[in-house]
């Protein structure tokens, strides 16, 4: 784990104790720090039992402490810990923020950070493959894999690749990021913030807390273009990009499956620009786009049975981010006379009203099985575009009736649209469900890393 002496006899509070939160209260112990630690569930609690002081901060008087550590899932907008840490003149901070104050104490390194609505997780780790492949120690970090304060630190050289979401930039104060990227921005959690504004201006955060990094920005949308431009006004480093550099530099023709489709050459286009900024060379970065093997749950294909396609993008949890899952697959005048092709099954707790990015490529479904507590809101609108619409209530429902009406040649797609929670603890169990079930209905086999794979 990471740990410094700058925490050393300092205090802290830390509210939650799943992944992020018990990672951060280790590495707070380890590191000489008082923790008082809390968490709802016993059984979260139970691994600090005598080991540190089990209070809610929310009963403390926090005088003297240097903060409150919350996870990212803490509703700071309704949350009663933001008032009461704040009434005491103390941060409340995420493990992203500790591992910021952490960082002068490791080995000299280099920390990428990349944010945006869309993308930002196939950047990430697209990033970090690339590192890999090219023989530099790199860790992936963040909002993906494990928590950054659990992980062994780099060594001299090494670069930490981290994911960071809106609300872990909220609750970051001075991460310095050598290079910071932004994918895109379209309205997504708008129940968090005040308006789309606030929401954009979180992610504009991640630049400003920069002192002399560089910033790596897709401006092909009108929120990223004005962040690229006041950075620009203001004398910064800055690279812009677009999606169409990656054809330019050669590089579109040789990416793997899992970089198909429009969104994800923009994503490879932003990677890209973050690895020559490392100081890779064209050669490596075109090596470990023809490697990527792709994340679970985003685009992610889990087999093909008697002819049809079974993808799981169960991290599409709002319409921006499902829609080029629609449009990655058209019709084609080979299959079956030019007939739309996609069973697509969506659904879930909703973000937003109506089919938004979506609508654009209801000419490609040939299909939709509409499933959780947005279902029927999507089978109206689908319906009343003239969509076949079956409605199922259940992931399990659906995939079982997309099987059966699937013909060779088309694609059974899970992608919701919606986040999970209504039905599953996250988008990464809802994926997991869906395998299940097709492997269950196709005699699709699972490989070491929990994929479907054909028998």
């Amino acid at each position: 784990m990471i740990t410094s002496p700058a925490f050393a006899g300092q205090r802290f509070a830390v509210l939650g104790l799943a992944r992020s939160g018990a990672a951060a209260a280790e590495a707070l112990l380890a590191s000489g720090a008082e923790v008082i630690a809390w968490d709802r569930q016993p059984h979260a609690r139970a691994p600090f039992e005598g080991r540190c002081r089990l209070i809610d901060p929310l009963e403390l008087d926090l005088t003297g402490f240097a903060g409150v550590v919350v996870s990212p899932g803490v509703p700071l907008n309704t949350h009663p810990i933001g008032p009461h840490t704040w009434q005491y003149g103390l941060p409340v901070i995420g493990d992203i923020e500790l591992f910021a104050r952490a960082r002068s104490h490791l080995p000299p390194h280099r920390v990428v950070g990349i944010t945006g609505t869309n993308g930002k997780s196939t950047t990430t780790a697209l990033v970090h493959h690339i590192l890999v492949s090219a023989g530099v120690p790199a860790v992936l970090g963040g909002n993906i894999g494990e928590p950054i304060m659990a992980q062994a630190p780099l060594a001299q050289g090494g670069v930490y690749v981290l994911e960071l979401s809106s609300f872990q930039i909220d609750l970051t104060f001075s991460l310095d990021c050598d290079i910071a990227a932004l994918t895109n921005i379209t309205p997504d959690h708008l129940d968090r913030y005040a308006g789309f504004a606030a929401y954009a201006a979180a992610k504009e955060r991640l630049f400003t807390m920069q002192q002399q990094g560089t910033a790596v920005i897709c401006d092909e949308d009108a929120p990223t273009r004005a962040i690229a431009d006041r950075l620009a006004a203001a004398g910064r480093p800055l690279i812009r990009v677009k999606t169409g550099d990656l054809a330019a530099a050669g590089l579109a023709e040789g990416r793997t499956a899992a970089l198909a489709g429009p969104h994800n050459a923009q994503n490879a286009a932003v990677a890209s620009a973050i690895c020559r900024q490392l100081g890779l060379s064209e050669a490596a970065i075109a090596a470990g786009l023809a490697s990527y093997r792709g994340l679970p749950h985003r685009m992610e294909r889990v087999c093909e049975a008697r002819g049809v396609i079974y993808i799981n993008d169960s991290k599409a949890t709002n319409t921006a981010s499902a829609a080029p899952a629609l449009a990655a697959f058209p019709p084609d005048p080979a299959i079956n006379g030019g007939a739309p092709r996609i069973h697509w099954i969506v659904g879930g707790l909703p973000k937003e009203e109506g089919l938004g990015a979506c609508g654009d490529h209801l000419a490609n479904i040939a299909a939709a099985y509409t499933v959780g507590e947005a279902g029927p809101m999507f089978a109206d609108h689908l319906e009343a575009a003239g969509v076949r619409v079956e409605r199922c209530e259940l992931i399990s429902e659906a995939v079982r009736r997309a099987e059966a009406a699937a013909r060779p040649g088309e694609v059974v797609l899970l992608s919701p649209a919606c986040a999970s929670y209504d039905q599953f603890r996250d988008y990464e169990k809802r994926g997991q469900h869906f395998r299940q079930m097709v492997g269950a209905l196709t005699g699709c086999a699972t490989d070491e890393g929990g994929r479907s794979i054909l028998p």
